[in-house]
């Protein structure tokens, strides 16, 4: 009996592996943090860059309008200043207002979580006369 409390207690008290265990109870932490916030910087990225694109196209259709000279043409223009990822792309629709000339965009960002996908829809408008 004694040898066992012997065992038991050296055991208690051995600090060799600490560090091991420790790491492997805070990694799984840590990288769903870090993945976290590179599918939030994306989704960032994403959203800046279709506010740019119909900032952009909407200024086009008003002031050049012989690069944008028609809806399908400022679509396009607004495909063009899309630096965004391109899976899936955002779909732009351009159209006279009464606030000037209209863009908009929209796309569903998909987060993959490992888990589950969660859908977060993403739009962007701007209008300039």
């Amino acid at each position: 009996m004694s040898s066992l409390h012997h065992v038991a207690r050296r055991f208690a008290k051995a600090v060799e592996g600490a560090a091991a265990v420790e790491f492997a109870m805070v990694l799984p932490a840590f990288a769903v943090l870090i993945v976290g916030t590179i599918f939030v910087c994306q989704l960032m990225f994403e959203t800046a860059s279709m506010k740019y694109a119909v900032e952009a196209a909407a200024r086009c259709a008003a002031v050049n309008t012989s690069t944008c000279s028609s809806a399908s043409t400022t679509q396009t223009y607004a495909a063009s200043k899309y630096y965004g990822p391109a899976h899936p792309a955002p779909t732009f629709t351009a159209s006279s207002a009464t606030c000037g000339q209209n863009v908009s965009a929209s796309v569903t960002y998909v987060l993959k979580t490992g888990i589950t996908s969660i859908s977060i829809p993403l739009t962007a408008s701007a209008c300039f006369a």
